[in-house]
């Protein structure tokens, strides 16, 4: 069996592999990486080849499993496809060998927000339970230790759920859609089809919570086999959870007050959003609202989403580094409420950055640019009269020109609207850096 990419699912995936006996080929096209460091991490029986994929080996196979950062349209994949070699993500490996229900999330934003505040709530109410998938955990790596009584509560990727077959939760969510990774699934309409296959095997014994004011999911809800509930922000529901004034309903069966928006730690109508899917979820699955609503109150956030980090000579510096597309960006700006040095720019998504810049709406009195949509972005800037715009060479230098340009009353936010690939592994790695900056003024 090949195991298709070495990140950490990958690595997992052959593990999990290795564990059921079978023999284990874990291929990654980069040629630069260290046999010997992925050599510790994976059972000794894996056999590890990088750089040129070896053809021969496809009369071999079995089964393949795809890690979600692989796109799935390379030609020696297709070649798989036209050999009949199974291709599987990783999910529908973890799911094969797990045991338990899955919760399942996932959306263009909020999804890390809602599957950690879920799986904050589920542990109140269960004694097994695991929070994995695109949050850093992979499946794979705890399907071993899931049984009948698990519960495990997954933020699930548009790339993870391309690869699943026969994946099922028992409940399911889709936030919000909005264009994002379009280098990878190159239309729209593909990376709708991704996101909507989250309910594609759940039967009318499951539910699918759905955002009522994204029109795509509207809709969506009307042709799907499970039990929908939707939440809104906006408006009241006959049924589903809502947001009236400061007051968060659930009216399923009967109105029941979950609880009001000024005892929540989190902040933002998008928040208050994350908190109706995660509380949906949890009290179809037969939560007790008490139970819920304890953990709401505790909840603090999530790293690197509109997270304060300081206040250093009368400027507040907030790191909002997974903000890695616009609409997740707009949401940073939206939360802050002092005059903003702004640092954008990262890897480039395909993105278009019109809305993000109209976000801005007199807050953002300095936009410090880096990264490979810098050009792009001062472009789309200019033509919209946006003119406050500086240019950095490097992240430090970036951060440098921010501490330079805020005066006190001020905010610094890191918000790219981008992703960080090119200059960090990851956002984590990004708000880190960020966070390590301010700390040493």
């Amino acid at each position: 069996m090949l195991v298709f990419g070495s990140g950490i699912s990958g690595e997992a995936a052959a593990g999990l592999l290795c564990d059921q006996g079978a023999q284990v080929i874990l291929y990654d096209g980069n040629e630069k990486l260290d046999a010997g460091e992925i050599r510790k991490r994976v059972p000794d029986g894996v056999e590890i080849v990088l750089g040129a994929f070896p053809e021969e080996i496809l009369g071999e196979l079995s089964l393949t499993v795809m890690s979600p950062g692989v796109p799935t349209d390379l030609p020696v994949v297709e070649k798989m496809h036209s050999l009949s070699i199974p291709v599987w993500g990783e999910i529908e490996l973890a799911y094969t060998y797990a045991g338990g229900d899955v919760l399942a999330i996932t959306g263009t934003n909020g999804k890390t927000t809602t599957t950690t505040l879920l799986g904050e709530i589920m542990k109140r109410a269960a004694e097994s339970v695991f929070v994995v998938g695109n949050i850093g955990t992979p499946y794979t790596g705890i399907a071993a230790r899931t049984g009948d009584d698990s519960v495990i509560v997954a933020e699930m990727s548009s790339f993870q759920l391309e690869t699943i077959h026969s994946f099922r939760p028992k409940v399911s969510a889709i936030l919000n859609i909005t264009p994002d990774h379009l280098n990878r699934h190159h239309t729209m309409e593909a990376y709708i089809a991704a996101k909507e296959r989250i309910a594609e095997n759940q039967t009318s014994e499951d539910w699918c919570v759905l955002n009522y004011e994204d029109e795509v999911l509207r809709a969506f809800g009307e042709s799907i086999r499970p039990k929908v509930l939707y939440f809104s922000s906006r408006r009241k529901l006959n049924r589903g959870i809502y947001l009236d004034g400061d007051q968060i309903i659930c009216n399923i069966d009967g109105e029941i007050p979950v609880c009001r928006t000024s005892e929540l730690q989190i902040l933002g109508t998008h928040n208050y959003e994350n908190v109706m899917a995660a509380v949906a979820m949890a009290y179809v699955y037969g939560v007790p609202m008490d139970t819920i609503r304890e953990t709401l109150k505790k909840f603090k956030g999530v790293e690197h989403r509109i997270e304060f980090v300081a206040e250093k000579n009368g400027v507040a510096y907030y790191n909002d580094s997974k903000g890695t597309n616009p609409d997740a960006a707009i949401r940073g700006i939206q939360a802050m409420n002092r005059p903003t040095v702004l640092i954008g720019g990262g890897y480039d998504k395909d993105s278009s950055y019109e809305e993000w810049i109209r976000a801005f709406d007199g807050k953002v009195k300095k936009l410090v640019l880096l990264g490979a949509t810098r050009e792009k972005i001062a472009e789309t800037a200019r033509r919209m009269g946006f003119t406050e715009i500086v240019m950095a060479d490097s992240f430090e230098e970036a951060f440098a020109k921010c501490v330079e340009y805020a005066c006190p009353g001020d905010a610094v936010l890191l918000s790219p609207a981008c992703a960080s690939w090119g200059m960090f592994k990851n956002y984590e790695e990004r708000g880190d850096k960020f966070k390590e900056l301010v700390d040493q003024l």
